[in-house]
């Protein structure tokens, strides 16, 4: 036929690039050996590459098993017969196949008009193992620097370098999309993490390829459970006109034109995928993109699933730590406190909003961990927050978290407390301290369950139990307008106040023996018993500092005491000038101290004519310390009485 009068190779990239070789009648081999008829100084072709070969039919060209295989129009091929205009790529050498006489040759610039054949549309299968990044030995010997599969694998280096050097999950799947799109024209891309079952997804993470972007990433659950149950990755091309996509409806409601999906395989076990697309017509998915980002998963899926297992580990240490560090268990068996057991026992298998009130120390934290640990919660976190030990600013991060960048020092994605704990307890120490700004977002995670990280636009949902305490008198606060009362009302759905220790003193002697058994195992000496006169000190003191005043007070009579009881001498000053011993040989001495320091202190300010700071400092003390003495000593109508003499 008059169009097949010149048959010919036309060369448009690779090392013989605007070169043009016609054809012959029979066999012409193609490869890097000069024995070839058509000779390719590349070291990406093999020595004997492929055939070509005219029969009957036209023009076959056969792949003769070499290294980097031979593509037409994008596909390996094994055998294939030739049509005008098809793209061959022999190695780095890219030619077109010519029938027709006085065709113009087209440049690599615009190779899009000989791919609109119905092989355009078309899915791909690839496996793992037939990965020809994944198999450096194959094509890293003599392999020039400006080749292509140089920079491909100067790419891999890259990410290789970069996924092994990060621990933080989300930084972690965050920086592996970025260097993704670096090497894959998506516009979106999404890595998601296996839960106990294929097309359950226990980790989702999305990105725009612009960061800046924070529209929601629509992703097809077929398609990413299809490559999780098989193993297989799968490259769609032309998804609208393509008949292997009709049935999934998110890919055309979303006009998705291509997409990429590829299985995270750890130990020959499917964890994941990673999935790109993109609705840019322009912008098509090709085999090579296809085996590279089958090559960063390889790379990437032990890096992610130890990144996953350091996650959860370190979740898990958090609250092991925390439980491990603080007494769980409430001493005391008065009647304050078996009224306390009771509301806990009946509050506990509820999942209702508790207000814990009470004095600083007297075990708010330790009432909570209560009920979290009888709860059908008890087996999730349980994560616990001090609202006056930060700043507003420090307190919103720690409580919302932050996205990357939205204040100076945010280098990285943050989860929060409040996402730490999801489907667990959360315990809001010193409530009445968080900010009017606070209280508001507080108010709208307890009414709506969800929240949004500071410098973050997408809300998320949680579900936690929301125990809160305070040693403030709300009310009050409210009243005052330090405090909402929405957020109030929200909070005191069910309320228990904490009785103080000097509400429950029979329960200070097994208080004390419980301090000393706990306390000398860790200060390793043998846990000693109260002394009488001890007891006594102990029992006539007010405790101010409730229960945490007590436990310091054993730890340090443990610490200082020499005999195989604790003794009043051993026991702090503030206790023994407000406690009122009485019998023994001790008590007597302790009685006589405490007598000599009301007259040395009545003398001195009689002498200072009722100033305070001058008795300070004929007694030599600091004036803050003697107004502490005149109160724990009961002094107060004394001086006023010294004082009016004075005057």
């Amino acid at each position: 036929m008059q169009g097949e009068s010149n048959p010919r190779l036309v060369f448009i990239g690779g090392p013989v690039r605007e070169s043009t070789f016609a054809l012959p009648g029979g066999e012409m081999p193609v490869g890097r050996d000069a024995s070839n008829l058509l000779s390719i100084a590349d070291p990406s072709v093999s020595r004997r590459h492929c055939v070509l070969i005219r029969d009957e039919h036209g023009f076959m060209i056969r792949d003769l098993n070499s290294r980097n295989g031979t593509l037409v129009n994008g596909t390996p091929i094994r055998e294939h017969y030739l049509a005008h205009g098809d793209q061959i790529t022999i190695g780095d050498s890219i030619c077109l196949f010519l029938l027709a006489e006085g065709e113009e040759t087209p440049t690599l610039n615009a190779p899009v008009e000989f791919e609109e054949s119905s092989s355009a549309f078309r899915t791909i299968s690839l496996r793992p193992a037939d990965v020809l990044y994944l198999q450096p030995d194959k094509i890293l010997r003599d392999l020039p620097a400006t080749s292509r599969l140089a920079r491909n694998l100067s790419a891999l280096l890259k990410i290789s370098r970069v996924v092994h050097s990060i621990r933080d999950l989300d930084a972690l799947q965050a920086e592996i999309l970025g260097l993704t799109f670096e090497v894959a024209p998506a516009e979106r891309g999404a890595i998601l993490l296996d839960g106990h079952n294929a097309g359950h997804f226990s980790s989702i993470f999305v990105r725009n390829r612009n960061a800046d972007d924070h529209r929601a990433v629509r992703v097809s659950r077929t398609i990413a459970s299809q490559v999780v149950e098989q193993g297989l990755a799968i490259l769609g091309s032309n998804i609208v006109s393509s008949s292997s996509f009709r049935g999934v409806e998110s890919l055309i409601a979303s006009q998705v034109h291509s997409l990429l999906c590829i299985p995270l395989i750890v130990f020959e076990k499917v964890i994941g995928c990673i999935y790109l697309d993109s609705t840019n017509p322009a912008a098509r998915f090709e085999h090579e993109h296809l085996e590279l980002v089958t090559a960063i998963a390889g790379i990437s899926a032990v890096a992610l699933d130890n990144a996953r297992q350091l996650d959860w580990l370190l979740q898990e240490n958090q609250r092991l730590h925390s439980e491990i560090n603080l007494d769980h268990n409430m001493v005391g068996e008065s009647e304050r406190m078996k009224d306390i057991y009771r509301f806990l026992s009946r509050v506990a298998p509820t999942d209702s909003t508790i207000l814990i009130e009470g004095e600083s120390g007297t075990g708010k934290e330790l009432a909570a961990r209560a009920i979290h640990r009888n709860s059908p919660r008890g087996d999730k976190p349980f994560v616990a927050i001090n609202c006056a030990a930060l700043t507003e600013t420090l307190l919103e991060s720690e409580l919302f978290g932050h996205e990357k960048g939205s204040f100076t020092g945010a280098i990285a994605q943050k989860k929060g407390k409040l996402e730490i704990a999801n489907g667990g307890v959360v315990f809001l120490d010193e409530i009445g301290e968080l900010a009017p700004v606070l209280q508001s977002k507080l108010l709208r995670v307890i009414q709506e369950r969800e929240f949004e990280r500071v410098g973050g636009t997408r809300s998320i949902p949680v579900d936690i139990r929301l125990i809160a305490a305070t040693n403030k008198n709300l009310g009050d606060a409210v009243k005052a307008g330090g405090f909402r009362g929405d957020l109030y009302y929200r909070l005191n759905v069910v309320s228990v106040t904490m009785p103080a220790l000097r509400q429950r003193k029979e329960d200070i002697p097994l208080l004390a023996s419980y301090f000393s058994k706990k306390h000398a195992l860790r200060c390793k000496v043998k846990p000693k018993r109260l002394s009488e006169d001890a007891r006594i000190c102990l029992m006539t003191y007010d405790w101010p500092g409730n229960v945490r005043e007590l436990e310091n007070a054993v730890e340090r009579a443990l610490v200082l005491g020499a005999a195989e009881l604790i003794l009043p001498e051993d026991l702090p000053e503030s206790v023994l000038e407000r406690a009122t011993p009485v019998g023994g040989v001790g008590a007597k001495y302790h009685a006589a101290v405490k007598e000599l320091k009301k007259q040395l202190i009545l003398s001195a300010l009689e002498q200072a004519s009722g100033s305070f700071t001058d008795a300070a400092k004929v007694l030599g003390l600091h004036p803050n310390y003697l107004h502490r003495l005149i109160r724990n000593l009961d002094l107060r109508a004394e001086v006023k009485v010294a004082g009016k003499k004075a005057g």
